[in-house]
C-alpha cells in the first residue's frame, strides 16, 4: 500500500497523473508466491486509489477490492477513475526474482495511446518499510525539471511487457542518497556494542539514544504522536480480535478464531466478580498526554475493562488462581495476530537487525520476523521493568539466540498457520527471556552482535523455499481443502 502511495505521489507531483489510462503492477518473487495470502495486491490497489496503511479503515478493505474486480474501474489516488482489468493488469511472476531484493515489485502506468508515462520498482524489506529505485519518466511527459532524487529521465522507456532485468545496469537501490542524508545523528550507533558505549558515555538508557537522535528529523511532539498512532493501531487489532464475531479466519484453511473464546473464558466470573463490561472499549485511543480518549460512543461506566495496555487491571487475590499470567499474554498475542491475519518493536534493537541482518522473512525467514519481534519484545520488557541497558541488550539476545534457524512456510502463504501460535509462543518466550535477564547483573557469554551475525549467516544458508515462498515446509506438508 506505502510503494503503491508513493507512486500516485510521485505522478501527481511531477503533473501527470491526470494522463494516467492505465497501470500495471508486476509482482516479483516472494510478493508473488504468497502475495495473495499476504494480502499483498488489494494493498496495492488501496495504495493506489490513494489510501495509506495509518488512516485506512481495513475492515472495508475486502468489499473495496472485490468492487474493483467486478467493475474492471480504479479510483486512481481517489481523483481520477481509470480502467483496471484485475487478471490482465496485475501480474504475479513467481519464477522471477528483482536482483535487488526478493521482495520486489514494479509498477508502470502508461497514456490513452498506450505510451509508458513512468515506471519504478519498489522493495518491501520488512517492517512495513519501503525503498523505491527512482520514477524512470520520458522527457515528453515531465511537465516541471526533474528531481533528481525522485526522477530519472530516460529515452528508450521500457515495455509494457516489463522484466524482471530491463535495465542493462542494476544500480544498487539500498545505497542511494536521500534529501536527508545531510543530516546525521546526534549519537550514532551501528552495532550493539557500539550502542552500549554511547549508554555508558551518555549516561543515558537505549530509549531516551533513540529519542535524541529522532529529534534531529522531527520534533519531540511529532516522534509522541507518530509512535502513539502505531501503539493504537496494535491496541484496535488486540480489541477487534477479541471481540470478532466470526468463526472462522478468512481462506481455505478454514482456521478456527480461538482469542474471542479465551478472552471471554478469562473474563468469566472476574467481570462479574468485578462489575464490568465484558465488551472491549475499543474505540477508545491514548493521547500523547498519556491520557484516553473515547469515541462517539458516549461516556463509559469507571468500572467497564477498558482494553488497553495503559489501563492496569488489578486482578483481587482470591480470582488470580483462575487468571494465570501466561494465559493472558497468550490471548493477548492470539488476538493481535488473528486479527492481523483477517485484514492482512525497542526502535534500537529493530534498527541493529535492520543493520546488521534483515527484518525481511523473504531474506532471512521466520527469524527475521517473529524472531527480531520476540527479542525486541524482550529487550522492551526488561526496559519498562526497569532492567539496566546491559540487561536489556541481553534479553534481546535471548530473544533471538532461540529462534534461529525458523523458518517462513505459510500453507497458501495465509498469515495463519504457523504465523497465529508461533507469534503467542514468541510473545511468552520474549516474557521468559526477560525475567532471564532481569535476574542476572547483565553479564552473559554470547552477546547480540554476535547472535545477529550468526542470523544473518542462517537466514543466507537457508534454502528459499523457506523464506516466505509456501513452497516448502508445513506449506507442502500440510493439505489444503
Amino acid at each position: 500500500m506505502r510503494a503503491a502511495k508513493i507512486f500516485v505521489k510521485e505522478a501527481a507531483g511531477h503533473g501527470f497523473l491526470e494522463d494516467i489510462n492505465q497501470v500495471r503492477v508486476d509482482l516479483y518473487g516472494s510478493l508473488a508466491l504468497t502475495g495473495v495470502g499476504h494480502g499483498t495486491p488489494g494493498a496495492v490497489l488501496m495504495g493506489l486509489e490513494g489510501e495509506s496503511p495509518e488512516l485506512i479503515d481495513a475492515k472495508r478493505i475486502p468489499s473495496r477490492v472485490e468492487a474493483i474486480k467486478s467493475t474492471s474501474v480504479l479510483n486512481l489516488g481517489g481523483k481520477s477513475k481509470i480502467t483496471f482489468e484485475y487478471e490482465k493488469h496485475m501480474k504475479f511472476h513467481m519464477a522471477e526474482v528483482l536482483p535487488q531484493h526478493p521482495n520486489g515489485m514494479r509498477i508502470t502506468c502508461f497514456d490513452k495511446e498506450g505510451d509508458l508515462i513512468a515506471t519504478n520498482e519498489f522493495f518491501s524489506v520488512g517492517g512495513g518499510f519501503v525503498v523505491n529505485d527512482l520514477m524512470r519518466v520520458p522527457p515528453k511527459f515531465l511537465k516541471a525539471p526533474p528531481k533528481p532524487t525522485t526522477v530519472k529521465p530516460v529515452v528508450d522507456a521500457p515495455s509494457a511487457a516489463g522484466s524482471a532485468h530491463s535495465d542493462s545496469k542494476i544500480e544498487n537501490v539500498f545505497q542511494m542518497s536521500t534529501k536527508d542524508d545531510h543530516l546525521t545523528t546526534m549519537l550514532p550507533f551501528w552495532d550493539a556494542q557500539s550502542l552500549l558505549e554511547v549508554c555508558e558515555r551518555e549516561s543515558l538508557t537505549i530509549a531516551e539514544v533513540v529519542f535524541r537522535n529522532e529529534l534531529q528529523w522531527r520534533e519531540a511532539d511529532e516522534v509522541k504522536r507518530r509512535t502513539l498512532s502505531i501503539w493504537n493501531v496494535m491496541d484496535q487489532s488486540i480489541a477487534n480480535g477479541v471481540s470478532s464475531q466470526e468463526e472462522f479466519l478468512p481462506g481455505k484453511l478454514r482456521v478456527k478464531r480461538r482469542a474471542p473464546a479465551m478472552y471471554r473464558k478469562l473474563m468469566k466470573g472476574y467481570a462479574e466478580y468485578a462489575g464490568m463490561n465484558l465488551v472491549p472499549k475499543s474505540q477508545k485511543t491514548i493521547t500523547a498526554s498519556g491520557g484516553t480518549q473515547l469515541g462517539s460512543t458516549g461516556r463509559t461506566k469507571k468500572s467497564e475493562l477498558k482494553l488497553a495496555y495503559n489501563n492496569l487491571v488489578h486482578i483481587p487475590k482470591e480470582m488470580k488462581k483462575h487468571l494465570p499470567a501466561l494465559d493472558w499474554i497468550s490471548m493477548y498475542a492470539l488476538a493481535v495476530n488473528e486479527e492481523n491475519a483477517a485484514g492482512g518493536k525497542v526502535a534500537a534493537i529493530g534498527m541493529l537487525y535492520k543493520r546488521g541482518a534483515s527484518i525481511s522473512a523473504a531474506e532471512m525467514g521466520c527469524q527475521g520476523e517473529v524472531g527480531v519481534a520476540c527479542s525486541m519484545a524482550a529487550a522492551a520488557f526488561t526496559a519498562v521493568m526497569g532492567g539496566s541497558v546491559l540487561q536489556v541488550e541481553n534479553a534481546a539476545e535471548i530473544g533471538m539466540e532461540h529462534n534461529l534457524g525458523l523458518t517462513c512456510d505459510p500453507p497458501e502463504g495465509l498469515v495463519v498457520i504457523p504465523c497465529i501460535e508461533r507469534n503467542a509462543l514468541a510473545a511468552v518466550k520474549a516474557i521468559t527471556a526477560a525475567q532471564l535477564a532481569l535476574n542476572g547483573d547483565g553479564t552473559h557469554r554470547v552477546h547480540l552482535d554476535q547472535v545477529i551475525s550468526t542470523m544473518r549467516q542462517t537466514g543466507l544458508d537457508m534454502m528459499s523455499k523457506y523464506k516466505e515462498t509456501s513452497q516448502g515446509g508445513l506449506a507442502v506438508n500440510v493439505p489444503v481443502c
